[in-house]
């Protein structure tokens, strides 16, 4: 039995849970995905190494895309492999009784930041006024009601949440489905879910997104452990349990108030950025829970 990793190596998160796990792991690197097959039977061809997939007891998953990896991005056949090796390996994440984190049809929550707050709200957690629309004038109606109103995309695309302003042309919006929620004061709080364990980080940052502030001039974040209350852990917990995320990121923010408002949940987060400036061990509790499973499988 093993724990098959896949990603790239340059990823500093899977780097971190590659040094913290101390079981046996297989680690399939997207660079090698013209190397890479996946045969009938279910074994896992790269270069001279092989694995069958059934030995696989535990996963953990950061791909990208392979097809818009540069070694095949411009390559038709290159592509079409990548492609094929991507859906054999998700085909198989969905159906193999292994440890998934995280399988993608929980991780496609993501492709949609509106279901994403009803579920929070079903959990227990206060959402922001929110408003998806391609309208013009809705979205100027809604600034009008709320003053203070952000916008963001509104899938899994990345994109910066930012302040409206009046120099913002909410025409463009009519092109572009677009989420605008009301602007909530307070501290940021990103809390990591990894199993039964949660790690709270308490985020000071004077920019309307902390991921970029230094790219806006500000003073880069400051990150610091948070001791979670109990009852936002358990609201925690069981939205990502509903998610069926074994490990997740949840953007939340605790007002003067003491409200604790849930934006969005994250079904693969770059936990090493939060991990290296407030000093938790992120990475090891992930490595636990694919060591545990690891362990399971072997004894049984």
């Amino acid at each position: 039995m093993t724990v098959l990793l896949w990603g790239l190596p340059g990823d500093s998160t899977m780097t971190a849970v590659r040094n913290a796990l101390r079981v046996p792991s297989f680690f399939l690197d997207q660079h090698r995905v013209l190397e890479t097959r996946v045969e009938p039977g279910g074994r896992l061809e790269v270069g001279g190494k092989s694995l069958r997939l059934d030995e696989v007891s535990a996963a953990y998953l950061r791909p990208h895309d392979s097809a818009r990896l540069p070694a095949v991005r411009d390559d038709a056949a290159g592509r079409r492999h990548a492609q094929q090796v991507d859906e054999a390996l998700a085909c198989w994440s969905e159906l193999t009784p292994a440890l998934v984190i995280s399988r993608p049809s929980a991780a496609a929550s993501n492709g949609s930041k509106p279901a994403q707050i009803r579920h929070a709200a079903a959990c227990g957690f206060p959402v922001p006024e929110t408003l998806v629309t391609n309208d013009p004038v809705a979205a100027a109606s809604f600034a009008r009601q709320h003053g203070e109103v952000v916008y963001k995309s509104v899938s899994a695309i990345r994109s910066r949440v930012r302040r409206l302003t009046a120099r913002d042309d909410l025409a463009q919006v009519a092109v572009c489905p677009t989420q605008f929620q009301a602007w909530i004061p307070g501290t940021d709080v990103r809390v990591h879910v990894v199993g039964a364990e949660t790690f709270a980080t308490r985020v000071e940052s004077e920019a309307d997104d902390y991921r970029y502030a230094a790219s806006q001039g500000l003073p880069r974040a400051e990150l610091s452990p948070f001791d979670l209350p109990d009852v936002v852990a358990a609201r925690c917990q069981m939205l990502t349990a509903r998610l069926g995320l074994p490990v997740a990121g949840v953007d939340l923010r605790v007002t003067a108030d003491d409200e604790w408002y849930c934006f969005e949940v994250n079904p693969s987060p770059a936990f090493a950025y939060y991990e290296a400036g407030a000093g938790q061990p992120i990475a090891a509790a992930v490595a636990g829970l694919l060591a545990a499973a690891y362990t399971c499988a072997v004894t049984r």
